[in-house]
């Protein structure tokens, strides 16, 4: 990967290698936190909920605390049960036409232009209008929807929180006019559905909406423009996908293992463990770095070649476990339309190499700020 080369910086694989190999456990006294950079552990981790906490605060501070994502059994399998009907493979598969129509819309008004940055003219608009249309947001609010999302997974710690604050308020007000005048959107089915005679808390609806705001945007936005930037770097790829747009289903998986966009998650110590020889401690927080994972070099051959063909590809882009990504199907599908797309409408697509890469400001998420093509 050329772009890779030229700028180590945007997804760091020789500080991977370098932490595999020499501290695949290391403890960061300053924080008094541990990082694991190894394939065979943070797998075991994941699976491991009752060592590993995915509850890394003992009370609900933010909204997002109270999402799944932050939850241990047995809430999290009552939650987890309340809200995958929205999720169903039926559900899922039913949203085809819808992204394809979007895919298209977005690709006139590129096609007017003449140009196209990826990930502002498409990779974001298009996962941010499914996720809207689903939780029956007005179009108006789209613009605020991704300020939110950027603000959520970025390192400013005072803006993450003021947008937490915003979008309560916002959801409340929607989530009380559902109970009243119910559509048929997901936060409607979210306040009126129920599971052993249980309804999901207003904290536990907005923490949903917060998550799926999250994990169906930026999740999809930086698959998207990972892809484009992995294919039009990789010309053979390219020229396969072109020939056979059914390889796209397994390309795509291998741009989630080259360039997992969610780099690092964290886990709580909850019972004093043993970990390659050194003694984790309750309370201590262990970060787990799945971008280290997915080029682990005892899991995949030449990790650091990018291959649409590598199979088997057990990569751990969308977590395991419990918390297994409730949107990877919604992810995959609309990658992979809106890919099919792109290379049908914009065939001779090619990156403005003049532009700089420049990662997204944040630790948590691999995305590009920006990534201008050429269409033409």
């Amino acid at each position: 990967m050329e772009w890779l080369k030229a700028n180590n910086e945007l997804i760091p694989l020789s500080w991977f290698e370098q932490m595999r190999s020499n501290t695949p456990v290391s403890f960061n006294e300053e924080y008094n936190n541990w990082d694991a950079f190894r394939y065979e552990d943070i797998k075991a981790m994941f699976t491991n909920h009752e060592v590993f906490s995915s509850q890394l605060n003992d009370t609900v501070r933010e909204p997002i605390d109270a999402s799944i994502l932050f939850l241990d059994p047995p809430k999290h399998r009552q939650l987890r049960m309340l809200v995958s009907r929205a999720f169903t493979p039926q559900v899922i598969e039913a949203l085809g036409p819808k992204i394809t129509a979007i895919s298209h819309e977005l690709c006139d008004q590129i096609e007017q232009r003449g140009s196209m940055d990826v990930v502002h003219d498409f990779a974001s608009p298009l996962p941010m209008i499914v996720i809207a249309e689903m939780l029956g947001i007005p179009a108006a609010d789209r613009l605020q929807f991704r300020e939110w999302s950027i603000a959520l997974v970025g390192n400013d710690y005072e803006a993450f929180v003021a947008c937490q604050q915003e979008m309560s308020e916002y959801f409340t007000a929607i989530a009380n006019d559902r109970r009243t005048a119910p559509q048929q959107d997901l936060i409607s089915s979210l306040v009126h559905t129920h599971v052993d005679g249980e309804q999901l808390t207003d904290l536990e609806i907005i923490g949903f909406c917060v998550l799926l705001l999250v994990a169906g945007n930026e999740t999809t936005t930086n698959l998207i423009s990972s892809s484009m930037l992995c294919f039009d770097s990789e010309r053979d790829a390219r020229d396969q996908l072109m020939a056979d747009p059914t390889l796209f289903p397994q390309a795509i998986e291998e741009v989630l293992r080259y360039c997992s966009p969610v780099q690092v998650t964290s886990r709580k110590v909850k019972q004093a463990t043993e970990l390659r020889g050194h003694s984790l401690l309750p309370g201590q927080q262990i970060n787990i770095w799945i971008g280290s994972a997915n080029h682990d070099p005892d899991v995949f051959e030449s990790p650091n070649t990018f291959n649409i063909h590598r199979s088997p590809n057990p990569h751990l882009a969308f977590g395991h476990g419990i918390h297994f990504c409730l949107g990877a199907q919604l992810a995959r599908l609309e990658a992979r339309i809106a890919l099919r797309i792109l290379f049908e409408r914009f065939p001779n697509f090619r990156r403005d190499q003049r532009m700089t890469l420049e990662r997204a400001d944040s630790t948590m998420i691999f995305g590009l700020k920006s990534l201008p093509f050429f269409i033409a």
